[in-house]
């Protein structure tokens, strides 16, 4: 199985910045039938993270039939299998996405609107905020890994904070050598 680079962003965010000593990515769900994209468990804090990651580029957020359908079930289907399985946890949905485009009034398919409408069905349905992780927030986060990888001088295990270490330390080093 390829690793999906959205998940692996998200994993290591759970792990080395939330804290959580246990990630799971692909959690199948069979008496909920489905998948959650990665969950994150912190024991000290008792707290499980469970995460819907969308990464579309060229589209932004976009499920066919529809966002709101699409999302608002599997968010659904997330809280149901976490409030069953870790109903002592304090537990927090989020959903990950770094393109949602946010159209004209009136246009028939906004990115943002269908994650507010998203929202607002999770709330309504479940008591729930969902916690997005969209546009500049999900930028901050990056940020946040990258400076992480910026002052971790250990080899980490996640591809993608091994990536950014490596190219903070080629920065550093590419500055040294320029002077």
């Amino acid at each position: 199985m390829t690793a999906n680079l959205g998940e692996e962003i998200v994993a290591a965010y759970l792990q080395y910045i939330k804290g959580c000593e246990f990630i799971q990515q692909n959690l199948y769900t069979p008496d909920v039938q489905g998948e959650i994209d990665v969950v994150g468990i912190d024991l000290e804090t008792k707290t499980i993270y469970v995460c819907e990651v969308a990464i579309h580029l060229a589209t932004g957020l976009y499920y066919v039939p529809s966002n709101v359908t699409k999302l608002t079930e599997k968010f659904s289907k997330d809280i149901e299998y976490a409030n069953k399985y870790f109903p002592e946890y304090t537990r927090q949905f989020m959903l990950w996405s770094p393109i949602v485009r946010k159209s004209r009034d009136g246009a028939k398919f906004n990115q943002m609107a269908d994650v507010e409408a998203i929202t607002t069905n999770i709330q309504t349905k479940y008591g729930v905020t969902l916690e997005c992780i969209i546009n500049e927030k999900f930028s901050d986060c990056l940020s946040e890994l990258r400076e992480y990888a910026r002052n971790e001088t250990k080899e980490l295990k996640s591809p993608v904070l091994r990536l950014m270490q490596i190219e903070e330390s080629l920065k550093k080093h590419i500055g040294k050598t320029a002077k």
